[in-house]
């Protein structure tokens, strides 16, 4: 499984698979019950099965085909492909799901609900860069050339599908529907740059050489030593900098500070973190162990 993962082709493959079938869930189990319209094709095809009773799986493949034609035109063919396996793939699981049974008949907790299960399966597929069609396209291009962030594009875009809905349900609908797309939009970002939590420590201490030791050998941290000059007494210094994960704060500072009580801690929050000790063949080598 880990050598699996480590190929891009069956990685991205295996992304949009299993967020197509996250939203096929989304989308037959608690949007559509509750007629809640979350914007994109789906909220398309929930307003005209409304108002026509048309197959769900059937709208979606009909928006699918002409904005295909703009995904290979704007976002080039490698990210045509894969839309076209998700854009292809996803009707086919909702119409696999069309089954199931309501996971919800409570409309706040469907909209709190369809908006996490939507933005899951969002996410997978955007992390693959690609799509499973519909407006998710139209989103990805003013990600792509607005330089917007991708859940904002679509928070824009899908709105504008929302208006849609006030044909045919009522204000609480609409109201409701907006909420869930805006749920939507954070948990698509939160996917996107990831689902662990970091932070930045910037450590500066008379004792720096003691607490990179330690950082290194007894905590297993990475450490980046930058030369700095005192601003009031103009003497050259050391600042230590290291990313860790936040569950590992607390015990991180507190062995820090008992090789230096006096040693100036400054933490933030990193919102996305790459590179080496944070790839996916390192967290697949900690879950082997």
């Amino acid at each position: 499984m880990k050598k699996l993962m480590e190929n891009t082709r069956f990685r991205e493959i295996f992304l949009v698979t299993i967020g197509a079938f996250i939203l096929a869930i989304s989308i037959n189990g608690i949007l559509l019950p509750n007629l809640l319209v979350a914007g994109g094709a789906n909220g398309l095809a929930v307003v005209l099965h409304a108002l026509f009773n048309w197959n769900i799986a059937f709208v979606l493949y009909m928006i699918n085909i002409p904005l295909l034609v703009l995904c290979f035109i704007f976002l080039g063919k490698q990210t045509g492909l894969k839309t076209i396996y998700g854009s292809m793939s996803y009707p086919f699981f909702v119409w696999l799901t069309s089954g199931i049974a309501p996971l919800t008949d409570n409309l706040f907790l469907a909209t709190i609900y369809g908006g996490v299960v939507t933005g899951v399966g969002l996410g997978f597929v955007f992390r693959a860069e690609a799509s499973t069609g519909g407006t998710a396209i139209i989103s990805q291009i003013v990600h792509k050339y607005a330089k917007i962030p991708i859940g904002a594009a679509m928070s824009i875009v899908d709105g504008l599908v929302i208006l849609t809905a006030f044909i045919v349900f009522d204000t609480e609908i609409v109201l409701y529907s907006l909420i869930c797309l805006f749920s939507i939009g954070r948990v698509v970002d939160a996917v996107q740059t990831g689902l662990g939590r970091y932070k930045n420590m910037l450590i500066i201490s008379e004792k720096a050489p003691l607490l990179q030791q330690a950082l290194l050998e007894q905590l297993d941290k990475g450490v980046t030593r930058i030369p700095i000059e005192g601003g009031f007494d103009k003497t050259p210094k050391t600042l230590l900098m290291t990313t860790i994960k936040e569950r590992d704060y607390s015990m991180i500072r507190e062995h820090l500070l008992a090789i230096d009580n006096e040693a100036f801690i400054v933490s933030m929050n990193a919102s996305e973190v790459h590179g080496k000790g944070f790839s996916i063949k390192r967290i697949m080598e900690q879950i082997d162990y």
